[in-house]
């Protein structure tokens, strides 16, 4: 049996058009999206603070951060020290003490936050630095995953990423590390 044939098979077989399931609402049970943010993300070792504008990030930093002496960020609104557009090979971030990026999304049931690669610039960035500070409008917040999606594309970016909190692993002794893979801390800066 030739290939076209097959293929022929193939196509008259195919099954009619249906359409897809309609996808219920799932509405989260908390009106305080920033309460229960900041609840679950501090059970999840990081830390959150609001500041009442961007131009307080240079106190915060300097105050939260003092030795740290390689800055790389990409919020409009704090430069670091690090000229990411110069850099070339992701191991040439590995000497990057703090990273400032902002966020697009923040997830009120896991206390997650979504980040782009255009927020980031190198995909390696969040991950590879000691010390993580994510940057978040409180109006950028939602109850669920089932909001989050509909708010960001998806395929918009040729990488993205949820993060939720620090990184950290444990062991058959129960002993947890915090800051083993990835970043040590992570702190989550609300702007009013």
């Amino acid at each position: 049996m030739s290939k076209e044939t097959i293929l022929a098979r193939i196509r008259a077989n195919k099954p009619a058009a249906r359409a897809l399931p309609n996808i219920p609402a799932f509405p989260y049970p908390s009106t305080d999206l920033h309460a229960a943010f900041t609840d679950l993300a501090e059970a999840n070792a990081s830390r959150c603070i609001t500041l009442s504008s961007a131009a307080e990030m240079a106190d915060f930093i300097q105050v939260q951060f003092p030795e740290a002496k390689q800055i790389a960020s990409t919020f409009a609104d704090y430069a670091g020290n690090v000229d990411l557009q110069a850099i070339e090979s992701p191991s040439e971030l590995k000497l990057v003490d703090v990273a400032i990026i902002p966020g697009q999304v923040g997830v009120a049931e896991n206390a997650a936050i979504w980040i782009t690669e255009e927020a980031c610039v190198h995909r390696a960035l969040p991950v590879i630095t000691q010390h993580l500070v994510l940057v978040l409008a409180k109006s950028q917040l939602v109850g669920n995953l089932h909001e989050a999606y509909q708010k960001i594309q998806i395929d918009g970016s040729g990488y993205g990423v949820f993060i939720a909190g620090p990184s950290k692993t444990a062991d058959i002794e129960q002993s947890l590390v915090i800051g083993a893979q990835g970043a040590r801390s992570l702190t989550i800066v609300f702007i009013d």
